[in-house]
């Protein structure tokens, strides 16, 4: 790069540091919870699926080619089943209100929901948001922690999100139709309510 061509970069930089002040901010307000570019990003994760509970869902997860995670697997509805899920081991994760998480995604078409866990002596208790994935097409969804709601057994029960209390997420799936699923992750956010906008 030439000394014309460098002055040039530079001052292109400085105007749009001017032209866009708010993006300029946002890289500095997104946190990356959780990516899976190394040889450990399997270590943090864990299946959990219907089996515990008699069913016979198959949910498993593998770190691909391309370094992101695949939820994947089949879900049956025998035995009283119908969910399979991996989530995060405990580890504070340093939410806090007014955050979103966003997280890039490729799906099959097929409904997963988002699960928050905080450490509790209740069984199958979570805060959940649903997301829509489209077939074979990479998209990047944003789910607001005010969203997320608590069920204890799949039902909805009243209790409050304390974001500061989070210390796993998971994916889940649990949409009632037997048969193969996939679900592509690529890196988890969390992302401050300045750069959401």
């Amino acid at each position: 790069m030439n000394k014309s061509t460098f002055l040039c970069a530079c001052l292109c930089a400085i105007i749009c540091l001017f032209l866009y002040p708010g993006r300029a901010l946002s890289d500095e307000r997104e946190r990356i919870l959780f990516e899976f570019d190394n040889t450990d990003a399997a270590k943090p994760w864990q299946t959990v699926n219907d089996g515990v509970m008699g069913g016979r869902s198959d949910g498993r997860f593998r770190i691909n080619e391309d370094k992101n995670m695949e939820f994947y697997g089949t879900l049956s509805l025998e035995n009283n089943g119908g969910f399979a899920s991996i989530r995060s081991r405990s580890k504070k994760l340093g939410l806090s209100a007014g955050e979103t998480l966003v997280v890039q995604i490729r799906g099959d078409g097929r409904e997963y929901y988002l699960n928050l866990y905080e450490p509790s002596n209740r069984i199958a208790f979570s805060y959940r948001l649903p997301f829509k994935t489209k077939a074979e097409e990479w998209i990047e969804i944003s789910l607001p922690l005010k969203d997320f709601y608590a069920t204890s057994f799949g039902r909805r029960v009243r209790t409050e999100l304390d974001p500061s209390q989070i210390n796993s997420i998971g994916f889940m799936l649990s949409d009632k139709k037997a048969g193969p699923f996939k679900l592509e992750v690529e890196w988890v956010k969390a992302v401050t309510p300045e750069s959401a906008e």
